[in-house]
């Protein structure tokens, strides 16, 4: 989904809860990783790998100038003599500390041994966010913020997974004089294409 399909979505969106609930989820994970310089580990369920998502982060990352949103992809399963940004396995969670940041996205409940490992990083201080499809009761209770998305939900998870991406990669800070960034640029012409026509009075 690119920048101008999610400008759209966050029109149909506009004043309701899913648009807070995943700007305040993006808000956590910006500020648990900027301050420490990174160090954001992203890992799914055995069935589910979020490589999409790692993607957008990295892309967002580029565009916002914030490295630190450019997170490791934690795989179940590695290929021996993969590419190194896809041979990270589960043993990275056993090393996670305080002041790294250990994203779960699991659209149905993990396996126990995920929970271990994720449960371990949290003893050992590192802080967990959870995209959950399901509401688990485990996750909820390893998690430090959690944004759930039910099976009955207006919005599936990979969407709700676009929106919390483009919104970490926000540029929160004040508006600067001189030429504008392109991504200003493209969000206020996306908000030009998407406006009603003018009424006649």
């Amino acid at each position: 989904m690119d920048a101008v399909r999610v400008a759209l979505l966050r029109e149909v969106l506009a004043g309701t809860e899913w648009l807070r609930a995943t700007r305040r989820f993006a808000g956590v994970l910006r500020s648990s990783v900027v301050p420490h310089g990174g160090g954001l580990l992203l890992v799914g369920t055995e069935a589910y790998e979020p490589w999409h998502l790692a993607a957008h982060l990295t892309d967002e990352a580029a565009w916002s100038g914030l490295p630190e949103l450019s997170p490791t992809l934690v795989r179940h399963r590695t290929e021996p003599g993969g590419p190194p940004h896809l041979s990270v396995g589960l043993g990275r969670l056993e090393a996670a500390r305080r002041g790294e940041t250990l994203l779960v996205v699991a659209p149905e409940r993990p396996a126990d041994g995920l929970l271990e490992r994720v449960h371990d990083a949290r003893r050992a201080g590192a802080t967990v966010l959870a995209l959950d499809g399901g509401g688990d009761r485990e996750v909820r209770g390893l998690a430090h913020e959690l944004l759930t998305v039910a099976p009955d939900a207006e919005l599936d998870l990979d969407t709700v997974q676009h929106l919390v991406s483009a919104a970490a990669g926000e540029n929160t800070l004040p508006p600067q004089r001189g030429p504008r960034r392109f991504r200003d640029r493209l969000g206020r012409l996306a908000d030009q294409l998407t406006a009603p026509p003018p009424g006649r009075w």
